[in-house]
């Protein structure tokens, strides 16, 4: 529980100090300051008083309970003061140093030095390396930025700098602000989904806004976060993105997952609103911790200019927003109250018809907010600057319209948004609308991206299934043979199942692929290709030969006896010129493929959230498109869709330019199958199947490579 550490009832400041730079001195200061609520021991042991308070030589010489330590002091002190911390029955502390494991070994070692003694004296950490936290509620102000707005939002933030940009940025916006901010830091003990946690149970908290350098327990945070999002919306920038993920030889699979992919397709699957630019961070987390979700992604604009109006139109557009197909009854109100040029087609153009009385602006929102199609509404132009730009006297109407708008945003379940170019300015209108938590903005393209953003927290509460948990099963569809395949791999020290091996694993889960016979001499292979109805595939097998094509060690469309013996020898010494030291177990023989569109399917360890699997365009194009989708496991049948629909190629399954489609059901299947092998093999480290044919009916996994873990 971080009840006695996030809602701290008392703190003791190690490391306080008399001078005014150190941030001993400051912490003290702010508490008092902003009167906090609760108590506050400073200790020092060269000191009697600071700033009035009495000081202590160590914490175990306070009397009083002690529930939180912010502790100043360099990182070196810090084990022996947490056991001291223990012994006074401390419930947490916030390590403000750094000096640990972002400075290397050493700086590991003494982290861990850290941590062992936070947890044998039953310490929970915040940081270390962090600039503090804050509890607003209780006027806890461990950090020193002045005058931290108040509001619904929970700031998880790895970054002081980026902490202290978005608080600033809510203190000049004048609304929106925050129940609580934690520097997470290195997060060494209180992890991620911890916090989560604890924000979902807050009443006060309507949100919680993330900046995520990385963190340490990813699935734990997925499967916290699922629960969380569907009470809360989560909104996350993470940085790094562009950061290659660590390449393995192993596997195709291995060397394409990259960090951002992976990240960002399991946050949005766990109902996280993700966001790419740090300016839209702040008012995506204000528009949803104040606005309904919009329930059928699609909303009207009503604008008081053809330009804006466009513009608007096309944003949401390509945020697949859908502009609302007003009703006719919808039309005809609004032509009653505006000129015959307006126009009252989805986006509504006002065309002047507000020049002379800016209310009409609440009529027109009135009757859009009836109609049934209209999930929510965007105002775009110059309301609140009417009576700036034209006359003082129409200031009176906005303030009227911003009144009535207040009321018909409480009132309904749909949200209301305003984009002004007078947002910026001293009006009323404007600070009436804020009052009544009507988000207002002077970008058009911020505007846009927080609707998109209650769009698709409205899409996702939709489509949200309360199984699709980021929890495995493990081992509960394992079969007896495919145990057997792979403690056979094992007991002979090996850590890859052989190709025709990892194809018997597969075909027991039911993948479609064709194993073929491994033979040991030419004449073995000739009996095994004359079973075989048509032309065969031979590949060497090898278990330190992954990559056979890269040793020449497979030939293709084989057909007579005499071809199969003579490709036998050649694969074999092709094998022992690429290298002579491996283990050459025979040559696979194989029925040869049928052409069709050849696709990949992987899964590897990832760091931060274990298993994933990747989906996307097949043989060599894998290397040179690209085009692949990464998905932490296990996945749904709604998920395997959605992953083959989240490839660019995804097209080419439905068939182009009068060719015939794909059989999409059975390789959604197949990705389910993926999953499966996964859960019910823990000893799988790497699944590569490169290529798989696709056909109109069926498919063939043509290549299956499986690495076990080591």
């Amino acid at each position: 529980m971080l009840e006695h550490v996030l809602n701290a009832r008392s703190v003791a400041i190690i490391g306080a100090s008399k001078n005014k730079t150190k941030r001993g001195y400051q912490a003290i200061k702010t508490l008092l300051a902003d009167g906090y609520e609760g108590e506050i021991y400073p200790v020092n042991p060269k000191e009697d008083s600071i700033l009035g308070l009495k000081c202590y030589k160590d914490i175990t010489d306070i009397p009083e309970k002690v529930d939180l330590a912010l502790i100043t002091t360099p990182a070196r002190t810090i084990p022996k003061i947490l056991e001291n911390c223990g012994a006074k029955g401390v419930a947490g502390a916030v390590i403000i140093a750094g000096g640990f494991r972002e400075l290397g070994e050493k700086g590991r070692v003494l982290e861990q030095e850290m941590v062992d003694a936070a947890k044998a004296n039953q310490v929970r950490l915040i940081g270390p390396n962090t600039s503090g936290m804050i509890n607003l509620k209780s006027r806890m102000n461990l950090v020193g930025i002045q005058d931290p707005p108040e509001g619904s939002i929970a700031l998880l933030c790895q970054s002081g700098n980026m902490a202290l940009t978005l608080i600033t940025e809510a203190t000049i916006r004048k609304h929106g602000g925050f129940t609580y901010y934690v520097g997470v830091g290195n997060e060494s003990d209180i992890k991620f989904h911890e916090y989560l946690a604890f924000f979902r149970n807050d009443p006060d908290t309507k949100a919680i806004l993330m900046y995520v350098e990385g963190m340490s327990q990813g699935r734990e945070f997925l499967q916290e976060a699922y629960n969380t999002s569907i009470e809360k919306p989560i909104i996350l920038l993470k940085s790094g993105r562009s950061a290659k993920g660590r390449k393995s030889a192993g596997s195709h699979t291995g060397s394409l997952a990259g960090m951002g992919q992976v990240a960002k397709a399991a946050y949005e699957r766990a109902g996280i609103i993700v966001i790419e630019n740090s300016d839209e961070l702040f008012p995506v987390a204000e528009t949803l911790s104040s606005q309904p979700p919009v329930k059928n992604n699609a909303i009207a604009v009503l604008a008081d200019g053809g330009g804006h109006a466009t513009i608007a139109a096309d944003l949401l557009t390509d945020y697949g927003i859908e502009l609302a197909d007003l009703s006719e009854k919808t039309k005809e109100s609004l032509k009653k109250i505006l000129p015959e040029a307006a126009s009252v087609v989805n986006p509504v153009d006002v065309a002047g018809g507000t020049d002379a009385d800016p209310s009409i602006f609440a009529d027109c929102a009135k009757i859009l907010l009836k109609d049934p199609a209209v999930g929510g509404l965007l105002m775009v132009g110059l309301f609140g600057g009417y009576g700036i730009r034209f006359e003082k006297s129409l200031a009176i109407g906005e303030e009227q319209a911003a009144h009535r708008l207040g009321a018909m945003g409480r009132k309904r379940s749909k949200p209301i948004f305003v984009h002004s170019l007078y947002s910026a300015y001293d009006s009323h209108a404007l600070d009436l609308l804020r009052h009544y938590d009507i988000p207002v903005h002077d970008s058009l393209d911020i505007a846009c991206k927080s609707m998109a953003c209650l769009c698709t927290y409205g899409n996702y509460l939709k489509t949200y299934h309360a199984k699709t948990n980021f929890v495995f099963n493990w081992r509960e569809k394992a079969k007896p043979e495919g145990k057997a395949i792979i403690q056979a791999a094992v007991d002979e020290g090996r850590h890859v199942l052989l190709e025709h091996e990892a194809k018997q694993l597969i075909k027991l889960h039911g993948a479609p692929t064709s194993v073929g016979g491994m033979a040991k001499t030419a004449d073995q292979a000739v009996d095994i290709a004359r079973k075989i109805d048509g032309h065969v595939v031979m590949k060497i097998v090898s278990p330190d030969i992954l990559h056979k094509s890269d040793a020449n060690g497979v030939m293709l469309n084989i057909g007579d006896d005499s071809q199969v013996k003579a490709a036998f020898d050649i694969i074999i010494e092709n094998a022992r010129i690429y290298n002579p030291k491996a283990d050459i177990r025979g040559v696979l023989v194989a029925p040869m493929a049928a052409k069709g569109l050849e696709v990949i399917i992987g899964t590897k360890i990832d760091e931060q959230f274990g298993p994933v699997i990747m989906y996307g365009l097949g043989g060599i194009m894998v290397e040179i498109m690209k085009d692949v989708t990464f998905w932490v496991l296990p996945v749904s049948p709604a998920s395997c869709k959605k992953m083959i629909e989240d490839t660019r190629s995804s097209v080419i399954l439905s068939g182009v330019r009068g060719q015939k489609g794909y059989d999409k059901k059975t390789l959604r299947k197949l990705l389910g199958i993926c999953s499966e092998l996964v859960e019910s093999y823990p000893e799988i480290q790497e699944m590569d199947f490169n290529p798989i044919i696709l056909y109109e009916n069926g498919l063939d996994v043509v290549d299956a490579r499986i690495i076990l873990k080591k």
